[in-house]
C-alpha cells in the first residue's frame, strides 16, 4: 500500500514558478514510476510528466509541458517533484501524483495509487 499527499500548489502570475511535490509512504517508493496528473475544470484528468522507477533516469513529458517544467525524485526522502517553470493560465488545474509498478499504465492513467491532489492556479 501507497499513500501519496501532494503539496506545493497555489496562486501565480503568469510567468511565474512553483514546485510541486508528492510525499510517498513506505518503504518500497524507489520501485515505483511516479508521474503528474492534471485536471481542469470540465476536461478530462490528463498526463503531464512521469519518471520512471529507482535512479529516474528516464523521464517523459506531455508536449504542452515540455521545456516549462522538470520531474524529479529523490528516493531517500520518498518524494518527487514537479518544478513547473513559466507558467500559463492554461496551466491552471489540480493536479495529482500517480504511484504505479508498471510505466505502460501509469502513461495511461491506470495507476494503482492517486494523491489527493492540489490545486495550481495561473492569472494572466
Amino acid at each position: 500500500q501507497v499513500q501519496l499527499v501532494e503539496s506545493g500548489g497555489g496562486l501565480v502570475q503568469a510567468g511565474g514558478s512553483l514546485r510541486l511535490s508528492c510525499a510517498a509512504s513506505g518503504r518500497t517508493f524507489s520501485t515505483y514510476h511516479m508521474g503528474w496528473f492534471r485536471q481542469a475544470p470540465g476536461k478530462e484528468r490528463e498526463f503531464v510528466a512521469g519518471i520512471s522507477s529507482w535512479s529516474g533516469g528516464t523521464k517523459y513529458y506531455a508536449d504542452s509541458v515540455k521545456g516549462r517544467f522538470t520531474i524529479s525524485r529523490e528516493n531517500a526522502k520518498n518524494t518527487m517533484y514537479l518544478q513547473m517553470n513559466s507558467l500559463k493560465p492554461e496551466d491552471t488545474a489540480v493536479y495529482y501524483c500517480a504511484a504505479d509498478l508498471s510505466p505502460g499504465a501509469l502513461v495511461a492513467g491506470r495507476v494503482d495509487y492517486w494523491g489527493q491532489g492540489t490545486q495550481v492556479t495561473v492569472s494572466s
